[in-house]
Order: structure tokens, then sequence, then C-alpha cells
């Protein structure tokens, strides 16, 4: 059994669809599952937890099934708690995720010891792009060995930055949190002469979250997003979109993704290096931009009322809303599914609104980005009337890059002695 099939058809790639089997591999008494969660918190967490433990022993009676504390590390530090239906019940309704998350850690002869001495033969990761990597590690590890084990992912993000798939789990919730804080800006804006409302929002390298809280309020005036480069000074510039907008309406509402204009502070300022799990420790471009602002107008001769609003823990933390509850029951159902019928080295994710096994690579190779050439982006700049901030090079290089993606989303993997590794049966019966 495969998970890429018509590998070299001139229509693409397509992956397996997701959902039961009528064989399964594993008999559900022989069945040793763990769950780990790993990087930073998102809204959901604790629902794709409780669905793929009650997935488990509802729908295939499986007992034993134990939570990895504190991300990867939790492997080999032996943390690890028993996971029922009954202490699963109402995790969903909070924040965070009860097994704790950590960047780093990841020790893969560690990892498989542990999985190898305790004797699991299931393995889910609830993580992003790093952690999908680690689990893809993990697959490679435990297939040299010849183990019997399934390693299952479930795309976390809550930039929406992860490829292939359509959207992550948390997602819905993290723009819908942000419309409070976007809406305490307006009303502090709106209240003072000359008022400006600024917040910053989650998006370290991709602006999801900054556009699509932007498209739904209405009430924002600009939206500055790590892929429009902008300029300060000068025609066409904010500083000078400000001053227009101030004198039309008499406020306005700025929001900024976090990784946006980082080449303009990073002219001032050193880098910062890097976090656990090797991100760039990015600076702060609310405070810097804040700065700048009150800078120019004090130059000026012009007050202003300049409100900073920064929600990013507030947005992470949150429970999952209705429609993002829903979504990770249809990818905790899916994982699990794919685990018993004996699939390995996959992740799950909703492709064209289906959803679907993904090979581990398939989903780290490269960011999902805001296309800035594309309907979307156009119909944000219609919303909030501001220029688009781009020279006639942006637009170009922005073209080039999304015909880059497409050739590499339609076209043959990059990687096919792994994609082979990862679609084919293996000698142990693990598909």
């Amino acid at each position: 059994m495969q998970i890429v099939v018509h590998k070299d058809g001139p229509r693409g790639n397509h992956f397996r669809r997701a959902g039961p089997r009528q064989r399964v591999y594993f008999e559900p008494d022989e069945v040793h599952a763990c769950i780990v969660t790993c990087g930073g918190l998102c809204p959901g967490l604790n629902t794709v937890i409780r669905e793929i433990v009650c997935g488990l022993s509802d729908m295939y009676g499986v007992t034993k099934i134990l939570g990895i504390q504190g991300g990867y590390r939790g492997f080999y530090a032996r943390n690890t708690i028993d996971l029922t239906p009954k202490s699963v019940n109402d995790i969903h309704k909070r924040g965070g995720t009860i097994l704790g998350s950590s960047r780093g850690g990841h020790d893969t002869m560690k990892i498989v010891d542990s999985i190898q001495y305790r004797g699991i033969n299931q393995v889910y990761v609830i993580g992003g792009d790093g952690s999908q990597r680690g689990a893809g590690v993990i697959f490679e590890e435990v297939r040299k060995r010849g183990l019997k084990v399934a390693v299952a992912g479930i795309p976390k993000t809550i930039d929406n930055d992860i490829p292939v798939i359509d959207k992550s789990f948390g997602f819905d919730s993290a723009v819908e949190e942000a419309q409070r804080a976007i809406n305490a800006a307006h009303v502090e804006a709106g209240s003072a002469d000359n008022g400006i409302g600024l917040v910053k929002l989650m998006g370290r390298y991709s602006g999801f979250i900054a556009h699509y809280a932007t498209l739904a309020s209405r009430d924002v005036d600009c939206c500055l997003i790590p892929e429009s480069p902008f300029y300060l000074e000068g025609e066409g510039g904010l500083f000078k979109y400000i001053e227009k907008r101030l004198k039309e309406n008499g406020h306005m509402v700025i929001v900024v993704a976090e990784g946006a204009g980082q080449k303009l502070i990073a002219e001032n300022m050193k880098e910062m290096g890097q976090d656990a799990s090797g991100n760039a420790l990015l600076l702060d471009v609310g405070l810097w931009l804040s700065q700048k602002i009150n800078e120019h107008f004090k130059k000026n001769k012009t007050t202003i009322n300049l409100k900073y609003i920064d929600p990013t823990y507030m947005i992470r933390a949150i429970p999952s809303n209705a429609s993002d509850n829903v979504y990770c029951t249809l990818l905790a159902h899916s994982v699990v599914h794919g685990a018993m019928a004996g699939y390995t080295g996959f992740t799950v994710g909703q492709v064209n609104g289906r959803h679907c096994y993904i090979p581990f690579y398939r989903i780290t190779e490269k960011q999902n980005k805001v296309s800035i050439t594309d309907r979307m982006w156009a119909r944000l700049l219609s919303s909030t009337n501001q220029p688009s901030f781009l020279s006639k090079q942006d637009v170009d290089d922005a073209k080039v890059e999304d015909e880059r993606t497409a050739k590499l989303l339609d076209g043959s993997p990059s990687n096919p002695k792994v994609e082979d590794k990862v679609a084919s049966s293996n000698s142990n019966g693990v598909k």
C-alpha cells in the first residue's frame, strides 16, 4: 500500500484519502500508543489529544495510551501519564496542552530507545514543521531498527504556514481572538485626537493571522506582513499614509505581524540569535514601529495618541472555537485510522477539502506564505485603502516565487528517495 500515488503521472502527486480501512494492521489489545505535543501553544491541542484517545478507545478498543510530557525530551526523561477517555473528557474546554510542551530536546537515539524499551508501537506527534521534521527522523530510525512502529503526525501551527494542507487547526480561533485586540485598538484610537491603535499579531514568517483578522475586522486602516515589504519615509511610505488617514478620519488602526519589517529594524539593531527550535529570535517590530511613529510626529510638531497592544500569548492560550473543535476531531480520527491500518511516516491534513495522508517531507520542505499577487491580498488592499508599499521589482519577484511554488507542489517530488521510503510497505508489515 502507498501513501503517495501517481507519483510520475502528468497530473502530479495524489495522496491517499484518510479514513477507516477494511483491514487493520494492529490488533487492538496489542496496541501501545503514545501522544506528544511539541513547540509553541495553539488553540485545539487538547481537543486533538482528547479525540485521539477517544478514537483509539471507542472505535478500536485500544486501552494502552500514554501521554509523553514536556515535548520530545519527555521520551527519555520518562515523564508519562496514562490517558483514558475519562481522564481527557473535559480537556477540550481548556487552552494549552495537558501534556506540556517544549522546544528542542530532540535526541533521536534516546527517543527511539525509549519507544523500544516501553514497547510503544504507535507514536502520534502533534507539532509544527520542526516537530514534523523530527517525527520524520524518528520514523527513519524506527525503520532502520526494523521495529513495527507506526509514526504519525498532526501538523500544528497557529501561523497557518504549513504547506500542502488547506489550513492548520487553531487558525480560525486565533483570527477570532485577534478581533478583540483590534476592536480595543479601534475604541482607543477613536476616543482620542489623532489616535493611533497599533496591534501586533503573530506571524513569524507568514502573515495569515494579520491578513485574515484585518479582512474580518473592517476597522483596520493598514496591515503590514512579512511577505510585503514596506518603507517609512517619502512619498508612498507609511508615514505619509498615516498623516493622510489622520487628516481624513482623525484616527487609524494599524495591524502588524511580528515578522514584518525585520530588514528595516536590522539596519539599526543587531540580530538576536535563535530559540531552542532553531527559529530566529525576531526583534519587536511593534515597539520599534511605535517609537518610529512617535519620533516622526514629534519632529513634525504634531501631537498623536498612540496605543500599542500585543495580544500574542492571549491568542495562543485560548481554547479552540466550534469550527476548530470540529476540524481537530476530523484530523484526530483520520490519523488514528491511518495508524491502525499500518500506515507510517505520514502526517494528516486537509488537501483541497479532503483529508489525506501526506509524507512528512512534503510539509517540511517549504513554508506557506501569503501571496501578495493574488485576489485575497487585493481584497485586503481594497478594504483598508492602504498603498501596496511595493516597487515593481517587489511585485515581479513575488510572481516568480508564486510560479516556483506552484511547480514545486504540482511537479515531481524534491526527494524521491524519501518518498519511496515513506510511501511503500516495509519489510515488517507496517505500511
